[in-house]
């Protein structure tokens, strides 16, 4: 899984590519550690290159969220094929996330 984290049009963009299993969880969870710090820009986490999402991905996704909200930001997500587009619905949480 690699990962990658930018500033573009004001605001914090995770790039993710590959497979978000629960093997590639752990080293993903450090890599979006700075999405934390965010405070005053809205995270996207771009999943355009993401084949694969699990239980572990999604538990990363949610504390990203439920972070942000704490903070009274936003998370967004972006370019989910069908596959994880599946898993979101079949999950719930594409009642959670907002989609660009």
């Amino acid at each position: 899984m690699k990962t990658t984290i930018l500033e573009q049009d004001g605001n914090v963009v995770a790039q993710l590519e590959g497979s978000l299993d629960t093997a590639a969880a752990i080293d993903t969870e450090k890599a979006l550690k700075p999405l934390y710090d965010v405070e005053g820009k809205d995270i996207i986490l771009d999943c355009s290159n993401m084949s694969y999402i699990s239980s572990a991905g999604l538990r990363l996704f949610l504390a990203i969220l439920q972070d942000a909200q704490g903070k009274g930001g936003h998370v967004y997500i972006k370019g989910i094929n069908d596959n994880v587009r599946t898993v979101f619905t079949i999950t719930g949480f594409s009642n959670i996330f907002e989609f660009k």
